[in-house]
């Protein structure tokens, strides 16, 4: 008996599975929006009533996060984004305008790739079926292989409902024998149509460079401004209710947190009564030496895990067991300074500048460094700072009074619910939006003819109506040629 490779079995699965899927993405585009609605309820429901068992699976599988936490994910991918696209027209006709004669209609993309993460995989499951499904396309999932068991058992529970109410079986895929060479030729395939990327940033890069329309998200690095005139207690708790959400990872949580010179103490009093630890110059070093490989690369080991479990990888031994968050004070940002990246875990950067000018200066610094197009949160109650922010600040995302890691998603914030955040040209990405439905529709445009051509060219006589003296026009000409050149001297 021969074997074949694990990589040959693979890329032939993914080729069997986009085959089907457009077959079956060619039944979903002849249905009505009502059958389309009754499939994306069914996929909403199973989500939501299997959240529990499915949050408990991933974290088991992977190891992170908190499966407390997961729960609400998979409720929020589930029940949060159906109720935002409910009601959204996606099929056929769904938009006109009358007075401007255009009739506006939605045309499928046709097959979706979709990469899955092992740091959301059930709930970014779950919402990206819904999206696509609700666009009229197919999905073929790539599934983390550490996330596999989970992702596929996901899978299986929205296809069978999806079924139920009269989807195509093959409209909802996912590869069992996942490799780097299968996920490739899913996203290289002749009859993929988009890929939604989330996951790491090299493999947001491979689906950029596949030839293949793509919408990725890169690293979020989001710095979080206390402003002195915030509720600094308030503040503080936001900040640190978001980074322990499933541990921090939520790609939109706060990875560092800047102040002003004159809040320094205030903060510092309010972190530590809330919780966090303030780790000392050893203790610092010794973490930063932890969480950085050589290769400059975050050490996977700390992503999604609690304060107690890095401090013991990490040999930190006088941190309380009491403790929420690490914090590492912070002076510099750049490629090799750990503390100034992304951090999947409960860790953050502090930052002390001058005044306000050096906060904005610094949280770009850190943005430009990693995170561009991502999210910026801050603590204010000044609305003239919170658009002088916004106005600076190189995000997609300006959170404001708000956790970063649920009000980025859509969760805190009336922002579109969503598990892709799209990080716009300076981040890479192809879009700047919280990816839904419509995102993932072509639109044909119907127009009807309202000029003539001889109003395109005007006729002579709307120009001899122009009562214009153009006489002297030379003389005119030469004077403020001769003003200019004297005015310039």
């Amino acid at each position: 008996m021969t074997l074949l490779d694990k990589d040959l079995v693979s890329i032939q699965e993914v080729r069997t599975l986009v085959k089907s899927a457009k077959i079956a993405q060619q039944k979903l585009q002849s249905m009505s929006q009502e059958q389309i609605d009754k499939i994306v309820k069914a996929i909403a429901d199973a989500g939501y009533e299997n959240a529990e068992k499915l949050a408990k699976m991933a974290n088991e599988e992977t190891g992170f996060g908190k499966w407390e936490d997961k729960i609400v994910k998979n409720v929020f991918a589930s029940k949060m984004v159906y109720e935002n696209l409910k009601d959204t027209k996606t099929v056929g006709i769904i938009g006109e305008d009358k007075e401007n004669k255009i009739i506006e209609i939605a045309t499928p993309v046709g097959v979706v790739a979709g990469l899955i993460p092992s740091t959301n995989p059930t709930s970014t499951v779950i919402y990206k079926a819904m999206i696509s499904l609700k666009a009229g396309n197919a999905i073929v999932f790539s599934p983390h292989p550490n996330a596999k068991k989970c992702i596929l058992e996901t899978v299986d529970i929205i296809r069978k409902a999806a079924i139920k109410e009269g989807c195509p079986a093959e409209a909802i895929g996912c590869i069992t024998t996942p490799s780097i060479q299968g996920t490739n030729e899913l996203m290289k395939h002749k009859d993929t149509s988009l890929i939604l990327a989330t996951g790491g940033e090299a493999m947001v890069k491979a689906a950029y460079s596949s030839g293949t329309p793509a919408i990725g998200v890169g690293p979020g690095n989001g710095p979080a401004f206390i402003d002195k005139t915030a509720d600094v207690a308030l503040a503080v708790k936001r900040i640190l209710d978001s980074k322990t959400f499933d541990n921090g990872t939520i790609c939109a949580s706060e990875q560092s947190i800047v102040v002003e010179k004159s809040m320094e103490t205030a903060v510092v009093n309010e972190l530590k009564s809330q919780g966090a630890y303030l780790l000392n110059e050893e203790e610092s070093k010794k973490l930063s030496k932890f969480i950085m490989r050589a290769n400059g690369t975050m050490n996977p080991q700390i992503v999604g895990k609690s304060v107690d479990t890095i401090c013991k990888l990490a040999d930190l031994t006088n941190v309380p067991s009491s403790a929420r968050v690490l914090v590492a004070r912070e002076t510099k940002v750049g490629h090799d300074v750990a503390y100034s990246r992304e951090k999947l875990t409960p860790i953050l950067a502090f930052y002390v500048e001058e005044n306000i000018d050096a906060v904005m200066t610094r949280c770009r610094e850190i943005l430009l460094n990693e995170g561009a197009g991502h999210t910026f949160s801050m603590h204010a109650n000044n609305e003239e700072l919170v658009k002088t922010f916004a106005l600076h600040m190189p995000v997609s995302r300006v959170l404001v009074n708000t956790p970063s890691a649920l009000g980025g998603i859509g969760g805190s914030t009336n922002m579109i619910p969503a598990l892709t955040l799209g990080c716009g040209a300076i981040g890479g990405s192809s879009t700047s939006n919280n990816i839904g439905p419509l995102d993932l529709i072509n639109i044909k445009k119907v127009a009807y003819g309202v000029k003539e051509v001889e109003e395109l060219r005007g006729s002579k006589a709307q120009t001899s109506n122009l009562n214009i003296d153009l006489s002297g026009k030379e003389e005119l000409i030469d004077m403020l040629v001769k003003r200019i050149i004297q005015e310039l001297r």
